[in-house]
């Protein structure tokens, strides 16, 4: 074989490779709409087919499919404290659905001439109902520091399992408040739930 002819057959090897090389571009490149147009015809994207804007369809929020909107839990809040200082929820109750993220917020005051440190406990009535209620934030996780006349607002957002028991309608929810150094007080029962320094 002949110097020139090696250098043709060469030539036309390398012309097939670029042709082969920018078909497989041109592919990859045309996937994307190729799978966004199957996904929407088929169906398999649900998270494409919502979000397509038909003429004449309003655009809707996606919708949390983890509420039960067949139920309503009555949430109550307690709260009781030991020392002086005013500690009380901005409402006393909500309705709420169970699997639906809730927020609720707390005040506090320390009305003491001097700085102090404190902790919350919760507790719950009923009490099975402790193992459905989830706090995703609370002011109960940590210790504050106020100075004396300090106010704080907390929040303390929930989640009430959908696997509650179809029995329990009313949940109430109980902090006791302590100056941290202090006896720890028992957490508080429903029945008998001491409403002091502003909480009532």
């Amino acid at each position: 074989m002949s110097h020139r002819t090696r250098r043709a057959d060469n030539l036309r090897m390398t012309g097939k490779l670029v042709v082969v090389a920018l078909g497989m571009f041109a592919f990859g490149y045309a996937l994307v709409p190729i799978y966004r147009a199957i996904c929407e015809a088929t169906g398999i994207n649900i998270l494409a087919l919502g979000e397509r804007n038909l003429p004449g369809k309003a655009k809707t929020d996606p919708v949390n499919t983890q509420v039960d909107t067949s139920r309503t839990i009555t949430v109550e809040f307690d709260t009781n404290v030991r020392g002086p200082w005013h500690f009380k929820p901005a409402v006393r109750s909500v309705e709420v659905h169970p699997g639906q993220l809730t927020t609720v917020m707390y005040e506090f005051q320390n009305v003491q001439n001097r700085t102090m440190a404190a902790q919350a406990i919760p507790s719950y009535a009923p009490r099975q109902a402790a193992n459905h209620f989830t706090k995703l934030e609370c002011f109960c996780f940590n210790q504050y520091t106020l100075a004396p006349g300090e106010k704080r607002e907390w929040p303390v957002a929930f989640v009430i399992d959908p696997k509650l028991p179809k029995d329990v309608k009313t949940i109430t929810l109980s902090y006791t408040f302590f100056e941290v150094g202090a006896p720890t007080p028992a957490a508080p029962t429903a029945a008998s739930s001491v409403r002091e320094g502003g909480a009532s």
